[in-house]
């Protein structure tokens, strides 16, 4: 039998859970028509809108890995398991706001509150000192005992990471407590004829931001403040302060103010010194491989981890509530252009070994920008030396920043710096390798568009040897030419140049490196499949057709701390040339992977990936 108050009366509901704040948006709509502002239903929602914010704010804060990875108090990243667990962080404002609704009905009306009183905040602090924090270190200590930790509080500690938002995850019978610690002060102080309308939004706005601000995992408090006045250290906890708590689970049990774990003598006796640890920046470890990323376009700039945990943590689709965000966040992608450089975004632990996603920050059009191509190599070349300077043993350029039009897949930068330690990669090899394993052993004929291409003439030179006829989509006669001549003499008469998509009007195996429209799609015969390494992948007009994904694969089983999706790759799965860095970082081989492909590599480097426990899709 679950224990009482364990678990949230509508956790099964979903998204339908703010069907519990129907009533009162009912009557604060009532109030808002008839002319009415003295009531407290439009205030209730304002709170919860408001509260949701700091800790929305909080966490974007502390994910914000280029601002903030130096002072990361716990080094490990946020995986998947715990975001499902904490996914529903905010049941506890719900629960919050219809306490609210029920203890506010009989309150007097805003018409007859001040708005600002001086005593009441004096006496709600008093309350808060005298009140909530002993009340709250009482209780918290309970919940570390026996019954109460084994089938409640144990559930609040299963998170490994804090984060703002791990602050809101705990059982009911948790936060009716905490619900009563934060009542105490506003209820004395209304109690004794001093309420105000800024008492209520200011204690709990600022409770919430001391919530959020210790479980941050981010130290904000200088250690030089403490030195200062010593006096502080036990009248506000810090981010790292709360962390021994979370590790030890035996100190460091107050709400806001360590005097009272001074008073129970449950100090943890490295608490300042891990503060200024941080705060130095121990926490500052070298990757072993970056994978270079861009921003796709506008709308999936919203899906990184700084932004919303639950949009980055699933593959990325268009939804209407990311769309009222898009102003924000073109504004944002003009202020990246103008002054931004390449910074850190998400990172995850392999064997031992740290590896990083850092962003260029330009978009997928941009890259087509003539006058823009000159900066983005710039930006790529600078990361690239950055790297080589912290002593990176990968860098695995991703999609348009291995263009060969912009830098010849790389080649630029290993010609301009043949001293690089840095081995720069393009990750293509095991892309074509994810492409060509997906064909089944039986087909004798395909269809390749963008066939001139870099991943196009490898997969277009391996099939010929394999005996396979393939039908390369070109205009150019020179070019077919160039690639025809690689092939080995009894091979090249399997390389067949098209130039019109009738031409595969029989064939029912697609590899598509090239945009598809409707009309082109239509050439298929029903029951063809569509290979693809073009980005963004073609949209699925055909219902008689099936179509693959971009070429990825899943990272081995023994991954930790990932956390986000690579845009619209399941979780755990990354797109084939991020995998192919790994592959050549776990490999330790030595040699620069930039120009063109080495078509004999391709089964060298796909056996490689599968004895490390990367997966296809």
């Amino acid at each position: 039998m679950e224990a009482p108050l364990a678990s949230w009366p509508w956790g099964n509901l979903g998204v339908y859970k703010y069907v519990l704040y129907g009533p009162i948006v009912a009557k604060a709509a009532c109030e808002w028509r008839e002319g009415r502002s003295g009531g407290w239903s439009l205030h209730l929602l304002l709170l919860f809108a408001l509260r949701s914010l700091v800790y929305q704010l909080w966490f974007s804060f502390g994910n914000m890995l280029f601002l903030t990875r130096r002072r990361r108090v716990v080094e490990d990243g946020v995986d998947f398991k715990q975001i499902d667990k904490e996914w529903d962080w905010d049941n506890f404002l719900i629960l919050q706001t219809l306490l609210g609704s029920m203890v506010l009905y009989a309150a007097p009306s805003l018409e007859e509150l001040p708005l600002l009183q001086l005593k009441g905040c004096i006496v709600a602090l008093l309350l808060h000192v005298g009140v909530s924090e002993p009340l709250f270190y009482v209780a918290h200590r309970c919940f570390h005992r026996g019954y109460l930790y084994a089938h409640y509080h144990s559930i609040h500690h299963s998170s490994p990471v804090p984060q703002s938002l791990t602050a809101a995850f705990a059982t009911p019978l948790e936060h009716l407590v905490l619900s009563a610690v934060m009542a105490a002060p506003l209820l004395g102080a209304f109690a004794m004829g001093h309420g105000s309308l800024s008492l209520v939004y200011g204690y709990v706005l600022i409770f919430d931001f001391l919530r959020s601000m210790g479980y941050s995992n981010v130290e904000v408090l200088p250690a030089r403040l403490f030195d200062a006045l010593p006096v502080l250290r036990y009248l506000i906890y810090s981010p790292t302060y709360l962390s021994l708590h979370h590790k030890e689970k035996n100190c460091n049990f107050c709400l806001f103010m360590p005097v009272f774990d001074l008073l129970g003598k449950t100090i943890h006796n490295k608490a300042w010194d891990l503060n200024k640890e941080t705060r130095s920046g121990g926490n500052d470890r070298v990757p072993d491989f970056v994978f270079l990323a861009h921003v796709v376009d506008v709308i999936s700039s919203m899906h990184v981890p700084f932004v919303f945990r639950s949009v980055s943590s699933m593959p990325f689709t268009n939804n209407f509530f990311l769309l009222l965000l898009w102003p924000i966040a073109f504004s944002v992608m003009l202020l990246m252009w103008a002054f931004s450089k390449t910074f850190l975004l998400s990172f995850y632990n392999l064997r031992g070994r740290l590896h990083q996603t850092w962003v260029v920050p330009r978009y997928g059009f941009q890259y087509f920008l003539p006058f823009a191509r000159k900066g983005i190599n710039d930006q790529i070349e600078l990361a690239i030396l950055r790297a080589d300077k912290l002593g990176v043993k990968v860098v695995s350029l991703a999609a348009l920043n291995k263009n060969e039009s912009l830098n010849g897949g790389g080649t630029l930068f290993v010609s301009k710096h043949p001293d690089l330690k840095v081995r720069v990669v393009h990750g293509n090899t095991l892309t074509a390798a994810v492409i060509l394993n997906e064909i089944p052993r039986d087909v004798k004929e395909v269809f390749l568009t963008g066939a001139t291409s870099k991943l196009g003439r490898a997969i277009a030179l391996y099939l010929c040897k394999k005996n396979i006829r393939v039908l390369m989509l070109t205009l150019s006669t020179e070019r077919f030419l160039k690639i025809q001549k690689e092939a080995p003499e009894d091979c090249q008469h399997h390389l067949v140049q098209v130039t019109k998509y009738q031409a595969a009007q029989h064939c029912k195996t697609w590899i598509v490196g090239k945009w598809l429209s409707l009309r082109e799609q239509r050439w298929a015969p029903p029951g063809t499949h569509f290979h693809q390494f073009v980005v963004p992948p073609i949209i699925g007009f055909r219902r008689d057709c099936t179509y693959g994904s971009l070429a990825a694969m899943r990272l081995p089983k023994d991954v930790r701390g990932l956390g986000s999706c690579e845009y619209t790759m399941e979780r755990g799965v990354v797109h084939a040339c991020h995998a192919g860095g790994v592959v050549h970082c776990l490999e330790g081989w030595t040699h620069h992977e930039v120009g063109a492909i080495d078509v004999d590599r391709i089964d060298v480097v796909w056996r490689a990936a599968l004895k490390h426990g990367l997966t296809p899709v």
